[in-house]
């Protein structure tokens, strides 16, 4: 380790300026986290859709979201046929009477996602970026 010389009366920029590079590092690992876990929930969705209707399947897309300085979200959603989507997951009634089951594509890949997400930031934060 190297031994550096600070004047006591510049310590306090001196530790101002690391927590600034800390919290820049860990920012931008962060939002390249979002990006990647945001990708990969687009192709597990898309893998995991109904087959029978290959324009809901190919559909799935992301949309990236700015708010302001940096702040960014990405919305995961289908584009071809946005309102099938809580039917074929949660099921529907049908016209005569009865229910068609749902199946089940979209809330177990986002857990997972989520999940993911949370334990890789969690490293980045341990390891600053």
């Amino acid at each position: 380790m190297a031994n550096i010389s600070i004047d006591i009366d510049d310590l306090a920029d001196e530790i101002t300026l690391a927590v600034r590079e800390y919290a820049e590092d860990v920012s931008a690992a962060i939002a390249k986290e979002v990006d990647e876990r945001s990708k990969e929930l687009v192709e597990n969705i898309r893998n995991d859709s109904p087959e029978k209707t290959e324009e809901y399947k190919k559909g799935w897309a992301r949309k990236k979201l700015s708010y302001g300085e940096g702040e960014t979200a990405y919305v995961v959603y289908n584009k071809n046929k946005p309102w099938l989507a809580h039917l074929l997951e949660n099921g529907h009634a049908k016209r005569g009477g009865g229910r068609v089951a749902g199946r089940p594509h979209i809330r177990p890949n986002m857990e997972q996602a989520e999940k993911q997400l949370l334990e890789n930031i969690e490293k980045i934060i341990r390891n600053g970026g």
